[in-house]
Formats: structure tokens, sequence, C-alpha cells
């Protein structure tokens, strides 16, 4: 039975509300893929999706996603799906909702989320709560850097000794950003204790470690959103 009672399962998918990299003038935002290709999948799946994100209200997708060859035929559905941009339009305010009603949280990447969600103080209490709770945490690509100042019950960061991935320093210095960002996801989870496992620049990645799934980079959206629809349907 899930918290709120109710047959159907709920996912919580949190978006970033920072549509520019810090001082750079970059814009940014959630990465479009790893925003459509979960909610089609989890949609799909029979599960209640409600987007929130810190602002709530319109949430911004990185441009640069939006574009060949990063799209693909999930995105291509979204922009020409009714409901999934009202949804998109009109995100909840992260601070109005009662995560407890929910079964699962999916965090999409993109750069935006380094300068509002990394420090958000409702999102990493969500966090905690969730892991406490046994219940799932989807994390992909920047997502997982989420997880820096994230602390359980005893002081201890969350991360240490646990085994996750997301976004490598080297795909951030491929694509010429890694100077422009707040800070290096790779390296505040190591330095945090984490156990962090990556493949290849690009290549799919998903590592589960208890509640927590993280997925490496965008080609690990579609089998982490599938990883967690398992997961919920176990």
């Amino acid at each position: 039975m899930t918290p709120t009672g109710n047959k159907q399962k709920r996912v919580l998918l949190v978006m970033s509300s920072v549509d520019e990299m810090g001082l750079s003038g970059k814009q940014t935002g959630t990465w479009f893929h790893e925003l459509a290709a979960p909610y089609y999948i989890l949609t799909q799946a029979g599960f209640e999706v409600v987007l929130a994100s810190p602002e709530g209200g319109a949430a911004p997708v990185d441009l640069l996603s939006m574009k060949s060859p990063f799209t693909c035929d999930n995105t291509a559905k979204f922009l020409t799906d009714p409901v999934a941009q009202y949804a998109l339009k009109h995100t909840r305010k992260l601070s109005g909702i009662d995560v407890s009603t929910f079964d699962a949280v999916f965090f999409p990447g993109g750069y935006g989320l380094l300068w509002d969600l990394a420090s958000n103080s409702y999102a990493i209490k969500l966090i905690r709560d969730f892991h406490e709770a046994n219940r799932p945490i989807a994390m992909v690509c920047h997502a997982p850097a989420i997880l820096r100042d994230v602390k359980k019950a005893n002081g201890e960061y969350l991360v240490k000794g646990v085994n996750l991935t997301g976004f490598k320093n080297a795909e951030d210095s491929e694509i010429e950003l890694l100077h422009h960002l707040l800070f290096s996801l790779e390296d505040e989870l190591k330095g945090r204790g984490a156990k962090y496992v990556a493949k290849a620049n690009w290549e799919a990645n998903v590592v589960v470690d208890g509640p927590l799934m993280t997925g490496q980079s965008p080609a690990s959206a579609i089998p982490l959103a599938n990883a967690l629809v398992e997961r919920l349907k176990a």
C-alpha cells in the first residue's frame, strides 16, 4: 500500500528553477531528455508523476538539450503533449508539497540544480527523509550533486561509504564547462566519502545502493527510470 492509501503510486519529479550558470551568462536548466524520458516511462507504467521546483511555476529547460543531436522521441512527444506542457509551466512549489504522500522521487539532471537544489533545505530534507524510510531516490547526471550536504541523523554524510555515480569531471571537461560550474559533483561526493563508480564518458551507467539510485550521464536516464519502475512494482 502506498503512503496515501491509494492504489496508484506517486513519483515526485523535482526540477531546478535556475536558467543561468552563475555569472557566465550561459543558459541552462533541466536537461530535456532527462525530464521527458522518465516522465513517460513512469506515467506509462501507471504512476502519477508530479513536477515540482524550488520556485514553482514554469521550470526552465536547457536550450541546448532541445536541439539535435540531444533530442529523442520522448522530447518530441513532450513538446506536443498539452498535459506535459501544462505540468512544466505550472510546477508545484517544493516547499508547499507534503512529500510523505509520494512513493519515490526522481531528480533529472542539468546544470541549473548546482545553483539551487544542491543547497535547498527542502530538497536536502526530502532526500534524508526518503532515505530513512527506504523510499527510492533516483538521480541522474548532475542531480547526485544534491547529495553533497545531505547528512544522516547521526551527523555523517549520507553518501559516506555509499556506491553511487554521476556526471564525471571528464564529461564536463569534454564539453568545456567544468570551469563554469559552482562545484564539481565528482570531487565533492568523493570528498564526502562516497564510493564513486564511473564508466566511459557518455556511457549508460546505473548504480543502486539501498534506496539511492543514480545514473551517470544522459544515456542513463532511461535505464534509471526503468529500474525505478521495477523497484516500485516489486
